[in-house]
């Protein structure tokens, strides 16, 4: 079967890729993430992404356009729901761009992360295929979790911190701002 794989990053597609692979798929790549944010880390998710791809004989196509601007048109008052909304709106992209090519069905990588809501991203995959009328393809890809972190690691891939919108980017912060002031205020009492 011919099968569109979005995919989020380099080092979360290896995983997905060989199992896939295993099962006989012809497996494509696509690469859009207009979350993405600053542009650095644009920049370096598609550095590590070309990498995987080349030394894994993997085809990708690149959507190389900045989208921050369109996502945050999508996201701003709806933050609460930001997660579902991204899912969407790169789930759409892909299965446009696999009835362009001819794919009998779509996935994503997202479904590698053990950080991502599998049941949304199941629900909106289903819905958006049944839109495109093109398959939706499910398989929890998060049993390779470790796999696909040693290899990317071997690899020596840029592994990225944080999801990658500007929202998870700030989490991140915070966290570390909670942490330290937690430490500040145990060493001042």
């Amino acid at each position: 079967m011919n099968l569109l794989l979005h995919l989020c990053c380099g080092p979360c597609s290896i995983y997905p890729l060989r199992i896939l692979r295993a099962q006989d798929f012809d497996v494509t790549g696509f690469f859009y993430n207009p979350n993405i944010h600053p542009y650095r880390e644009f920049h370096r998710r598609l550095t590590s992404l070309r990498d995987m791809a080349d030394r894994s004989d993997f085809k990708v196509e690149i959507e190389t356009e900045y989208g921050l601007t369109n996502y945050l048109q999508q996201i701003v008052y709806h933050e609460k729901e930001r997660c579902p909304l991204c899912y969407a709106m790169r789930l759409q992209k892909a299965a446009e761009y696999g009835l362009k090519i001819g794919a009998e069905a779509f996935s994503t990588t997202l479904l590698y992360s053990k950080y991502q809501n599998h049941q949304a991203i199941i629900g909106i995959g289903k819905t958006i295929a049944e839109k495109y009328g093109i398959a939706f393809y499910y398989e929890d890809f998060r049993v390779g979790w470790q796999e696909g972190i040693d290899k990317s690691i071997a690899m020596k891939l840029y592994r990225q911190p944080y999801c990658g919108c500007i929202y998870s980017e700030q989490e991140r912060y915070d966290k570390k701002l909670q942490k330290k002031l937690r430490t500040a205020s145990t060493i001042t009492s």
